[in-house]
């Protein structure tokens, strides 16, 4: 998958979160620089650990709602890779404020840094939740409705000041729009943890995953591989027309609810045969939630060369078997 062999310096916010941690390893593996900024408000230090030793890494503990802070990681960077934000739907409308804090005013912390630094180009985690009550399915990138939620409402404003940036000051931004990503690292704990590692560890503890409605939403889930491809085909391209624009990040297909948890405790079941025998347990629908996501991944395709390579059930087998030898 890489496309130069001149080395770089690539700079990840939110580097020691699930998708950051993942981009990291990924570029430190093909041998650039990286420099991770993160206050582990959702990511862990342990997902960094391995890459401490490294001589091509370098660790910031900060918050980019800090300025001062954003200024110094961006310091000798080529590109920046943005992923910190505070996910979560459900965190946004209990707490609609810090969601914006980090969300929107770190983000114009990091665009202004990034543009004062003379960055080659700012690439960023935009987000499905912008689709918001459009009910034409697959998403396209042009079509989108109200948002739903204020984490919604929030990657949008992303969005937007990306598009003035690009217009104002000349700098090269790409928007990824992730569509439930998924994968080795991502958080099984606390209360705004992912669905997938939540029913994982919930299913190994032979405890019933609780699914939110009739089971019949679905979704366009995306494993972790996916999404660093299309990170390094963001950063790296050189088509006049991918630039200063967003694409769907996802693997263009879609799996309801209960698909999912029924080759979730198959895939486990082979490792502990009593899983299968665990009862899904149904419960009220969760406010915010859009019922169906399915992504057109054409333009990715077209202008920047993506062509997804693990389908969900892949992509879920690598999942279930890292989570079972990780955190049995």
């Amino acid at each position: 998958m890489n496309q130069s062999k001149d080395k770089y310096t690539v700079l990840v916010t939110g580097g020691a979160g699930f998708i950051g941690s993942n981009l990291c390893e990924y570029f430190l593996g093909i041998g650039h620089k990286v420099v991770c900024l993160d206050n582990f408000a959702t990511g862990h230090r342990h997902n960094i650990t391995p890459f401490l030793v490294n001589p091509n890494f370098t660790f910031i503990e900060g918050d980019i709602r800090d300025l001062s802070t954003c200024q110094k990681a961006v310091d000798g960077v080529d590109y920046v890779l943005h992923q910190a934000a505070l996910g979560s739907v459900p965190r946004s409308i209990q707490d609609p404020i810090t969601s914006n804090d980090v969300n929107v005013s770190g983000f114009l912390n990091m665009l202004v840094a990034a543009r004062d630094a003379g960055v080659k180009r700012f690439v960023y985690a935009a987000s499905s939740s912008t689709y918001g009550d459009s009910a034409a399915l697959p998403k396209v990138e042009d079509v989108i409705g109200k948002p739903l939620s204020p984490y919604a409402v929030t990657k949008y404003v992303n969005e937007l000041y990306a598009e003035i940036f690009s217009r104002t000051y000349g700098m090269e931004t790409i928007g990824l729009r992730y569509f439930n990503v998924f994968g080795k690292r991502q958080d099984p704990n606390g209360a705004y943890a992912a669905v997938i590692p939540k029913f994982v560890m919930q299913l190994m503890q032979h405890e019933s995953p609780v699914i939110n409605g009739d089971g019949l939403f679905s979704r366009d889930f995306t494993y972790i591989d996916n999404v660093v491809q299309i990170n390094e085909l963001a950063l790296l391209t050189t088509h006049p027309k991918a630039v200063n624009t967003v694409y769907n990040t996802a693997f263009g297909d879609r799996t309801t609810l209960n698909q999912m948890v029924h080759l979730l405790r198959d895939y486990l079941a082979v490792y502990d045969p009593m899983i299968a025998d665990v009862p899904i347990v149904y419960g009220p629908p969760r406010v915010g939630d859009i019922p169906h996501s399915l992504a057109s991944v054409e333009k990715a395709n077209r202008l920047l060369g993506y062509q997804p390579t693990f389908s969900f059930a892949d992509g879920l087998k690598e999942a279930v078997d890292w989570y079972w030898n990780n955190l049995k």
